[in-house]
């Protein structure tokens, strides 16, 4: 995830979050905060109490962006999960983009199990046919144990269900990972179930991020308190290579080259699997060199 300053012309409220590869997008907050906004780990919505903006406010930004981005093609709707807006305004917001946006090509979305959860199959056909291209979905880990123990809010059988359900609507699907997140003790049986539950979704895009601790969140006073432990380097190498070794996906891109991570990795899956377990083991031996500490980053 990237994170994004004010821009005058818009409503944004609080700082603002994207995946990387929305980087180029009209970024559309329709959404202030998370609707869930109890994760351990996160600390990126805590400032902001979730509500849906009024309708005039987001006509208000796509107005804007019609005068002053029309070299933008796609558009990302925040906050953390804008699938929640309900169904009837979501196809609204659609409506306006194709209305006064006729150039984009493709509208992303965060959204959590609960979001994807109150769309019907129809209703997610429909949203696809009015511009809805992609949605990103964290699931973290595959390991119910750890799920449970940062509060993500649903069970591996339920992020799969759902991954499923957003597949079978034709909507590209792009999921995050997390390494490190179930600990030292737990990390390679975290890292074989995430790559199992991967396997069976079979998502798009797999994005695997690093844990950064944040400062005032439930994981850092574990940490401080000794009831939590990060595997070190090489933890986080062996976690990664498990991962991918326990992952198969029909024609998916498994990605860990976010600015958190110590290694990055770029493969296509199944075919580019030995190359990138490859490239993991060089690391291991020390003939690839990591990304130094002060270069990671949120």
């Amino acid at each position: 995830m990237d994170w994004i300053g004010k821009n005058t012309g818009m409503h944004y409220e609080g700082m603002c979050i994207r995946p990387p590869s929305e980087a180029n997008s009209i970024l559309l907050q329709a959404t202030v905060g998370c609707s869930h906004n109890k994760c351990t780990f996160c600390g990126s919505y805590k400032d902001k109490r979730f509500r849906i903006k009024d309708n005039d406010i987001i006509l208000s930004d796509i107005l804007f962006a019609s005068r002053y981005m029309q070299n933008q093609e796609r558009v990302f709707i925040m906050d953390g999960d804008g699938l929640i807006i309900p169904y009837p305004r979501l196809i609204w917001v659609l409506e306006r983009i194709k209305e006064y946006l006729p150039w984009v090509k493709r509208v992303g979305v965060y959204a959590n199990t609960k979001g994807i959860r109150m769309k019907g199959e129809e209703e997610l056909l429909r949203l696809k046919e009015m511009g809805l291209g992609i949605i990103y979905m964290g699931i973290e880990t595959g390991d119910d144990q750890t799920l449970e123990a940062v509060s993500k809010g649903a069970d591996s059988r339920r992020m799969l269900d759902m991954g499923k359900k957003v597949k079978r609507a034709g909507i590209r699907l792009s999921v995050t990972v997390l390494l490190g997140i179930a600990g030292k003790k737990r990390s390679l049986i975290h890292a074989k179930a995430t790559g199992e539950l991967l396997s069976a979704m079979d998502p798009d895009y797999v994005g695997a991020l690093t844990l950064m601790v944040i400062p005032g969140t439930p994981l850092a006073d574990d940490i401080s308190a000794g009831r939590f432990e990060l595997p070190d380097n090489v933890g986080f190498l062996m976690e990664l290579r498990e991962m991918i070794a326990s992952t198969n996906l029909t024609s998916g891109l498994f990605f860990s080259n976010h600015a958190s991570n110590y290694l990055p990795v770029k493969a296509r899956l199944p075919e580019g699997k030995e190359q990138a377990l490859d490239l993991i083991d060089m690391a291991l031996q020390g003939k690839a060199d990591l990304r130094p500490e002060w270069m990671r980053a949120l």
